[in-house]
């Protein structure tokens, strides 16, 4: 039966989707990331962009959330509520800000978190606690997340990589086998890529170039057969282009991690840490990067010292890479 892992880690919240020992979707959610998807928030238009279609909020803690469409009655400096519709996305080098459309008399509420996300849907939720076995390692979940770094997802006969950009994700297909079996392999592999990274808004996969519209037709079937609904697509062009949207709400674990390298590297650290048994006081040892974000975030220190049982040091070593930190007796 599916089944969700979810763990209350310090800095971030981690769920898994596990379906026959595998995991099929993971999610990360980043303690104080922004608004939430579903959150009412109040703050003063500062900008306006379009006249009627277009403006900019700014929260009390300088947060902007771009709203649309902009009612024609709100004019700069008023104080606005506004439910956000889509969380702050990371790109390449810069920050999308949060999207959302305008809540006039709506209260003011928090989007639903990880947990209650997962609670619901029809799939029943296991909590982990520190001392158990650790069944996100056994799925898979260190490799799944290596695969979002580095936008790699192999399959029998080829592999898919994956590159976000400003206008879409970008699937390029590469493989041995002949033009129409490996794009049909791709379709089921994309599909499967999809739901476990979270990728959502404007996606394109280019396959082989496929001659027949039977091949095509056959190459778009396996794909709907690999993802849920909702998305809609394009048929697959004579150059085996394939354009599909789902609703976005969020970052795809794939921008998360590449667009927090140095965060992500730190709360990774701490979940080994607490995992491995250790009590009593401790050094935290990485690469200078790691270090600098746990140096910035004291109550993560604190939270990760009390459940050891004893205060917690750093130490940076650039010889460590962003992945290898590790823990000594203080």
């Amino acid at each position: 039966m599916p089944e969700w892992l979810y763990e209350d880690g310090i800095g971030e919240a981690r769920a898994a989707l596990i379906e026959n020992d595998t995991i099929v979707e993971a999610l990360i959610e980043v303690e104080g990331a922004g608004p939430r998807a579903g959150a009412v928030v109040e703050g003063r238009l500062t900008r306006i962009a379009i006249p009627a279609r277009r403006g900019f909020v700014t929260l009390e803690n300088r947060t902007e959330i771009l709203v649309e469409p902009l009612p024609r009655d709100w004019t700069q400096g008023a104080l606005v509520r506004v439910a956000i519709t889509r969380e702050a996305v990371f790109e390449r080098d810069r920050v999308k800000r949060a999207k959302g459309r305008p809540a006039p008399g709506q209260d003011l509420a928090d989007g639903p978190d990880l947990r209650a996300r997962l609670s619901a849907t029809d799939v029943a939720v296991r909590t982990l606690a520190l001392h158990d076995p650790d069944p996100f390692e056994a799925a898979g979940w260190s490799e799944l997340i290596e695969q979002a770094q580095s936008g790699l997802w192999p399959f029998p006969g080829g592999e898919l990589r994956i590159t976000p950009t400003p206008a879409m994700t970008l699937i390029d297909v590469d493989g041995y086998l002949d033009p129409a079996a490996l794009a049909l392999a791709a379709a089921t592999a994309a599909g499967k890529a999809i739901r476990a990274f979270g990728i959502a808004g404007s996606i394109g996969i280019d396959f082989p170039t496929l001659g027949g519209k039977d091949v095509r037709g056959s190459v778009a079937a396996a794909f709907d057969a690999a993802l849920s609904a909702p998305f809609e697509r394009t048929a697959v062009n004579g150059f085996g282009f394939l354009q599909l949207i789902r609703p976005r709400t969020r970052a795809s674990l794939i921008e998360q991690l590449r667009g927090d390298v140095d965060g992500h590297a730190a709360r990774a650290l701490m979940r080994r840490v607490e995992r491995e048994g250790r009590t009593g006081a401790a050094t935290l040892v990485a690469h200078p990067r790691v270090i600098a974000v746990l140096a910035a975030r004291h109550d993560w220190l604190d939270r990760l010292g009390r459940r050891l049982g004893g205060v917690v040091g750093l130490r940076g070593d650039a010889g460590i890479a962003m992945s290898g930190g590790y823990a000594e007796p203080a």
